[in-house]
């Protein structure tokens, strides 16, 4: 049985799932945005501890985001920005370099909630493999 919660203290809100079961924010379904193009997404991000030694690979794919999507916000917290998106705050999330811890629970929430979580490949995600990056 995989289970998954994040608790944001901030506004009170904890955010679970159950593989097969759906996801849940304080108790009460939650399903993704209906957002079905990028023009139309907030998308949510955030930028790697080692950002320094990676700044035109991150700035560009950053750029990339920008130019095609309504909008993109950075908030902080991976765990959260994916349960951002489970509950549709945000229509879409992507950042590089994350681990597992970062992730696990997150990814799991955001599924269940309906969000398609795969890699920058659009392989299935997995958050205990290494990410493999392309120049941008």
């Amino acid at each position: 049985m995989d289970v998954a919660a994040i608790y944001d203290p901030t506004r009170r809100e904890l955010f679970t799932a159950e593989r097969g079961e759906g996801a849940r924010l304080n108790g009460l379904p939650m399903r993704v945005s209906e957002a079905d193009t990028l023009i139309d997404a907030m998308l949510c991000t955030g930028f790697p501890y080692n950002v320094h030694t990676m700044v035109d690979e991150i700035v560009g794919l950053f750029a990339e985001f920008v130019g095609h999507a309504r909008a993109v916000r950075r908030l902080g917290s991976a765990a959260i920005d994916l349960c951002y998106v489970a509950c549709g705050r945000f229509d879409g999330y992507f950042e590089q370099n994350l681990k597992p811890w970062d992730t696990a629970a997150g990814q799991l929430i955001a599924r269940e909630a309906g969000a398609h979580v795969t890699d920058f490949s659009d392989h299935p995600f997995d958050p205990w493999m290494v990410e493999i990056r392309y120049p941008v």
